[in-house]
């Protein structure tokens, strides 16, 4: 009886190992999922610095069409501010990398270039293609795009995190329309940028992207660049 209340009792300690073992594995699990919900993902809101490659015109600005009234256009360069969300993806570029994060990033931003246009004879109060006197409207300029992208980021657990996005898709929608009243213009973007730690989980952040649509689609060249301040 000695003897196999013994080895019952090298079985309970043996187990009790196991267990603590267990325990430790799934505690350093827990740790670095927790690491990893605070590091891998990341909420930015952005602001910052617009120029487009052309002069914007549309159907209540510059109308080749409907050639009447004041005609202004607006000026290539805006103000815009945005927001976006980082998805971690790898930490080591799926063990090929050591510290080099890849993101999946999804942007929604908006672009103004002017509030105070003068439009033309259809921006008229009471138009003028029925005999009305000039007076134009003010015509808002501006540009909502939404874009998603690959973002590569490096030095991982440094402070400094220098970053690039290889290319991404974006989709950009105008107002006022092209004259043939179009509203959806897509095209790629290349862009690179660098955040820094500040506090915490608090970084700020510049960038810089350029968008390319191909040229003008339908009298409309939203090509440009950005330069922005990001916070996150």
């Amino acid at each position: 009886m000695q003897v196999i209340q013994n080895e019952l009792e090298k079985l309970k300690s043996q187990s009790s190992k196991v267990t603590q073992k267990v325990d430790s594995i799934e505690q350093k699990v827990t740790e670095a999922d927790k690491k990893d919900s605070i590091e891998g993902h990341m909420l930015f809101f952005r602001g910052g610095f617009a120029h487009s490659a052309q002069h914007r015109n549309g159907t209540s600005i510059i109308s080749s069409v409907v050639p009447a009234g004041a005609q202004d256009q607006a000026d290539k360069n805006a103000w815009y501010f945005g927001a976006g969300f980082d998805w971690n993806l790898t930490r080591d570029v799926w063990g090929l990398v050591p510290k080099t994060n890849i993101f999946a990033e999804l942007m929604i931003e908006y672009k103004e270039f002017g509030s105070h246009v003068k439009g033309n004879a259809l921006a008229n109060g009471p138009t003028q293609l029925v005999g009305g006197v000039l007076d134009p409207r003010d015509v808002t300029v501006s540009q909502l795009t939404i874009s998603a992208a690959p973002k590569v980021k490096f030095m991982e657990g440094s402070r400094l995190r220098p970053w690039i996005i290889p290319v991404g898709f974006g989709v950009h929608v105008i107002s006022p329309p092209s004259e043939s009243i179009t509203f959806f213009n897509p095209g790629i973007m290349f862009g690179t940028g660098v955040d820094y730690k500040i506090w915490k989980d608090f970084y700020i952040g510049v960038d810089a992207r350029y968008h390319v649509t191909g040229g003008k689609k339908d009298g409309v060249n939203v090509d440009g660049l950005q330069l922005v301040v990001m916070l996150v």
